[in-house]
């Protein structure tokens, strides 16, 4: 079971959540090799480019990330991304408690559109999450 109860966890999630923030994503590492113990490690404005840019290949990591987009000139929609991160460096123990630990994150950052496992830098593109925002939000009408 990973530990989530840090109450700054909490603030930045709403925060990320809230339409008056510019903050857009948040990480989640563990305190330390041995723990599991999850602590925020940082916010930013940057979108999924530049939590992508932070992630470290020794590390597996959660992110939550708000994602704007829009299907046509005059509507403006903004989804959430739950992001598990294993990097290729991540020890063969903490991998195997990822998907163990996703229910704890889950019961945390509860909110959100879509899971993606990520493994590569590559998985959290904006174009191809976008491309599955629109499906998961129901009604497309711009046949995607």
């Amino acid at each position: 079971m990973a530990d989530v109860s840090n109450p700054k966890i909490q603030e930045a999630y709403l925060d990320v959540r809230s339409d008056k923030s510019d903050t857009n994503w948040l990480l989640l590492d563990y305190e330390n090799d041995r723990s599991d113990t999850l602590v925020l490690t940082q916010t930013g404005s940057g979108g999924l480019n530049e939590l992508s840019e932070i992630l470290s290949d020794s590390r597996a990591s959660f992110g939550y990330a708000r994602v704007a987009f829009s299907n046509d000139k005059e509507s403006q929609r903004e989804k959430f991304v739950l992001v598990s991160w294993i990097g290729k460096d991540t020890k063969v123990m903490r991998k195997g408690k990822i998907s163990v630990h996703l229910a704890d994150v889950k019961s945390a950052l509860r909110v959100f559109s879509i899971e993606v496992a990520a493994r590569e830098r590559d998985d959290l593109k904006e174009g191809p999450i976008i491309v599955r925002l629109r499906k998961a939000g129901g009604a497309s009408y711009d046949g995607v």
